[in-house]
């Protein structure tokens, strides 16, 4: 006979004044937090976060705030009763996979009054965090030296003047200066002196014989 009654703890979402997000979603290492409103007849009564399906005898409640207590903390798990803005926030903390689920807000009432407790179905998603990048920047220098990165001298064209610039090419113009020098003395001009001497003593034994033909 405890079945159909304990069936009517499991309220559908919304019902008996009683609301909050159907999904949250958090990530692993992380924390999230979960707000759930009421309304003002429920404002002394005890709010409480369990794993669905939360029947009373399972004591499947996981933290309880109570009249004395605004605030209550079990573990990871805190619960906060805000009765000026009619809501209580249940924060969970240092999240792993086995965190996610389903769970409920929860508002007792007293047996003894002929009343079930008020609930409030929530998923919760725990996931695993997006991987990151990492830039890796390397310097120029000496690993124990500390700085701003060094950076290499860069020569440009246009850093150069007009009076660097015949620098380059006078040397191979003087050089081969001296290099014609040296091959007009010692090759051209013993050259040139030996085929005018020849010229010259060929033709001056015509010259002899033409003027013997002449006067003969």
């Amino acid at each position: 006979m405890w079945l159909p009654r304990a069936l009517l703890l499991l309220c559908v979402p919304g019902c008996l004044s009683l609301s909050g997000p159907e999904h949250v979603t958090g990530t692993v290492g992380g924390s999230l937090s979960v707000q759930c409103r009421y309304e003002k007849e429920f404002k002394e009564n005890n709010k409480y976060w369990c794993k669905s399906p939360c029947l009373a005898s399972l004591r499947t409640k996981i933290v309880e705030t109570t009249k004395s207590e605004r605030e209550v903390r079990s573990g990871r798990v805190s619960i906060r009763d805000h009765p000026a803005t009619l809501t209580f926030t249940v924060t969970l903390e240092s999240l792993t996979e086995g965190d996610g689920g389903t769970y409920r807000c929860g508002i007792h009432r007293p047996w003894t009054e002929g009343l079930i407790d008020l609930t409030f179905q929530v998923e919760v998603a725990v996931v695993s965090p997006a991987p990151t990048l990492k830039i890796v920047t390397s310097t120029l220098g000496p690993p124990s030296t500390l700085g701003p990165p060094s950076s290499l001298p860069v020569t440009t064209g246009s850093s150069m003047t007009s009076q660097e610039m015949p620098d380059a090419s006078q040397h191979p113009r003087s050089l081969l200066s001296s290099v014609h020098f040296l091959l007009l003395i010692f090759l051209k001009v013993p050259l040139f002196l030996s085929m005018l001497s020849a010229v010259l003593w060929v033709n001056r034994p015509q010259r002899a014989t033409c003027e013997e033909t002449q006067f003969g």
